[in-house]
C-alpha cells in the first residue's frame, strides 16, 4: 500500500494571507492527502474559536501551532512588529516541528512543505530536509512579477535602497500591463520601504521554490503570468471554493446582512468593505457615509466595532430604513447576492477576486492595492476610482457622483459579468485551474 502524501501548510499570521491558502488546501485535502496546517497560537485560538465542530476543515486538516515570539498584549495588526517577530523566532519552532515529524513514523513523512512567500525561510528549510518546496503567493502575478525582479532595478539604478524610484519614471515590465508608479505603493516614504523589504524578501527565497502556485489565472492575468518561471495558477480560489464553508475566517460572520439583503430590491445595494486591517481617517469615513447617504441607495457597510462612532451625527438614524451595519460578513455570499449591485474595496486581491461579478469602487490605500486598481479600473474596465481632492480626501460629492456612474453604466455591468465567467470558465472540466490543480495533486503523490 502506497504511503499517504502528507503536506504541511504554512501561513502568514494574518486573514488575507490565510484564508486563500485554508481555500487551496481544502481542495488538496479532498483528494486523500494529509495536511498539518501550521498557524500561529494567536492565530490557532481565533480559528478554533470561529470554526464549526462539524466542519469540512476539521474532518481533513489536521490544525497545530507554534509561538510567534510577541506577547499576549503586543498590537498584531502592527505589520512591521508581526513580520520581524515572525521572522526572528517562528522559523525555530517550526524546524522543530518538522524535525519531529521526520523523525516519527516512516509513514508521517512530509512530502512536501506549500507555504506563503512571506515566510520564504521555511523554503529554504524545507530544501535543507530534502523535502519538496512549494511557494504560495496571495497577490496578483503582476506583483510577483515585479517583485522577482527587484534586484535586477537596484542593479540597474532604477531604485535605490529605500524602494525609491531613482528617475521617478514608470517601470513597465510589458507593453501590455499596466506600469509601476512610486505611487503604487502608497505616498508614505515608510510604507514603500517596507513593500520594497518584502520584495526584496521575496525575490531573496525565490531560488529555493520548487513551484510556485499563484491564486489567479491566464484568463485573467495572460501577460503578468507568462514573465514568471515555474509558476501554476490555481485560482481564482474564491470562484472554486464552497462559499458555505469556514475556509479561514478568523472573526464571527454575521449572517443577519444575507436575509437583509432578501428585503432589498434587486442589483440596488452597494456592499462596502475594507478589509480586516482597513483603516480610514475620521473625515474619510465621514465623507464616504455622508457620499453613501446622499446616494439613496441601500448599502451594507462592514465596519469594525467602536467605528460606528467615527460616523457624522445622526446619520445612522437617518439611514437606518436603508442600511445594514455588521462587524464581519460573509463576503462571498454577499457578493453573490442579486441585491448587490456594487463594491466600494480596498482592492485586495482576495476582494477583488471575490468581487468578479461586481462593479467596483475603488478605494486602494496600502501596498499592491495601488496595482489591483489598475488592473479593475483600466484593464478589465469593471469599475471606477474614488479620485481625491487637493487634501487627500474622497469628498462625500465624489462617492455620490461616482456610485451614481456606476450604476448606470451597462458598459461596466456587462464587463462585470464578462470578468466573472473568464474566472469561472478556469475550472470547467479541463480549464487551466482545474488542469493545474489536478497537476499538482498528481504530483504531490508522486514524491
Amino acid at each position: 500500500m502506497c504511503r499517504q502524501p502528507h503536506v504541511l501548510v504554512l501561513p502568514f499570521p494574518a486573514q488575507g494571507h490565510i484564508a486563500p491558502i485554508m481555500k487551496l488546501a481544502l481542495l488538496i485535502g479532498a483528494h486523500g492527502v494529509k495536511l498539518t496546517f501550521v498557524n500561529t497560537e494567536f492565530i490557532h485560538a481565533k480559528m478554533m474559536a470561529s470554526l464549526p465542530e462539524k466542519s469540512e476543515e476539521r474532518r481533513l486538516i489536521n490544525f497545530v501551532s507554534v509561538p510567534d515570539g510577541l506577547d499576549t498584549e503586543d498590537d498584531r495588526s502592527d505589520l512591521v512588529k508581526l513580520t520581524e517577530s515572525v521572522h526572528r523566532t517562528m522559523s525555530g519552532h517550526v524546524r522543530d516541528l518538522i524535525t519531529k515529524i521526520e523523525g516519527s513514523n516512516v509513514d508521517e513523512r512530509i512530502s512536501c512543505v506549500l507555504a506563503d512567500t512571506s515566510v520564504g525561510w521555511v523554503h529554504e528549510m524545507a530544501k535543507n530536509f530534502g523535502i519538496e518546496a512549494v511557494a504560495f503567493w496571495t497577490s496578483a502575478g503582476a506583483c510577483l512579477a515585479i517583485s522577482l525582479r527587484i534586484p535586477l532595478l537596484l542593479d540597474a539604478g532604477v531604485v535605490d535602497n529605500n524602494g525609491t524610484f531613482i528617475l521617478d519614471e514608470p517601470i513597465s515590465l510589458s507593453k501590455d500591463l499596466p506600469s509601476w508608479t512610486s505611487s503604487d505603493v502608497g505616498s508614505d516614504p515608510d510604507v514603500q520601504k517596507l513593500v520594497f523589504e518584502f520584495c526584496l524578501f521575496v525575490s531573496k527565497y525565490a531560488k529555493f521554490y520548487d513551484l510556485i502556485i499563484c491564486n489567479s489565472n491566464y484568463e485573467l492575468e495572460p501577460v503578468a503570468l507568462r514573465l514568471i518561471p515555474n509558476i501554476l495558477p490555481i485560482g481564482p480560489l474564491a470562484i472554486e471554493s464552497n462559499s458555505s464553508s469556514f475556509s479561514g475566517s478568523l472573526l464571527p460572520q454575521d449572517e443577519t446582512c444575507l436575509q437583509w439583503l432578501e428585503t432589498q430590491p434587486p442589483s440596488s445595494v452597494v456592499y462596502v468593505a475594507f478589509g480586516s486591517t482597513g483603516t480610514l481617517s475620521l473625515q474619510q469615513v465621514e465623507e464616504l457615509a455622508l457620499g453613501l447617504e446622499l446616494s439613496s441607495q441601500p448599502f451594507l457597510w462592514v465596519v469594525q466595532s467602536g467605528s460606528l462612532a467615527g460616523f457624522p451625527d445622526g446619520f445612522v438614524e437617518r439611514v437606518a430604513d436603508r442600511a445594514k451595519f455588521v462587524e464581519w460578513a460573509p463576503q462571498e455570499k454577499v457578493l453573490a447576492h442579486p441585491s448587490v449591485a456594487a463594491f466600494m474595496s480596498h482592492c485586495g486581491w482576495n476582494s477583488t477576486l471575490e468581487g468578479l461579478g461586481v462593479p467596483f469602487l475603488c478605494l486602494p490605500y496600502f501596498a499592491d492595492q495601488f496595482y489591483n486598481k489598475k488592473y479593475i479600473c483600466d484593464v478589465w474596465k469593471v469599475g471606477l476610482e474614488l479620485e481625491e481632492d487637493e487634501n487627500g480626501i474622497k469628498t462625500r460629492d465624489e462617492v455620490f457622483s461616482k456610485i451614481k456612474m456606476l450604476l448606470s453604466s451597462d458598459i461596466i455591468k456587462a464587463k462585470a459579468l464578462q470578468m466573472k465567467e473568464a474566472g469561472r470558465k478556469s475550472w470547467d472540466e479541463d480549464g487551466d485551474s482545474f488542469n493545474n490543480l489536478k497537476k499538482f495533486i498528481e504530483h504531490i503523490k508522486s514524491l
